[in-house]
């Protein structure tokens, strides 16, 4: 049985690599896409949004509404990628920490 010390010390140890893989989600990048690759958006697994690709069909008056709406699903489909890989990322961490079984990590 560990006693306090090596507690606080695995504690610290699991705080300092939750850091780590929270700053590497940032580096982590994904694409979201929509009305079949008309619009993209290139974001990172943490969620900050890197850059928009809009094919030039979409670029007029009467498709507005349309426009808007694939945004906002490519925006959505960028995000369920970036929790996705934050997912994988946070568990192959948690996974390489020496925790007692049933042990979880808030994320």
């Amino acid at each position: 049985m560990p006693d306090f010390d090596e507690i606080l010390k695995m504690a610290q140890n699991a705080q300092s690599e939750l850091q780590k893989a929270q700053d590497n989600l940032d580096k982590i990048e994904v694409e979201g896409v929509s009305g079949g690759g008309m619009v993209k958006i290139k974001a990172t697994a943490k969620g900050r949004i890197l850059g928009v690709d809009l094919d030039d069909s979409l670029m007029q008056p009467s498709e507005k509404t349309m426009l808007e709406d694939l945004i906002a699903a490519a925006i959505n489909d960028a995000r369920g990628k970036a929790d996705a890989a934050a997912a994988t990322e946070m568990q192959k961490m948690q996974s390489s920490l020496p925790l007692p079984p049933g042990f979880k990590l808030p994320f």
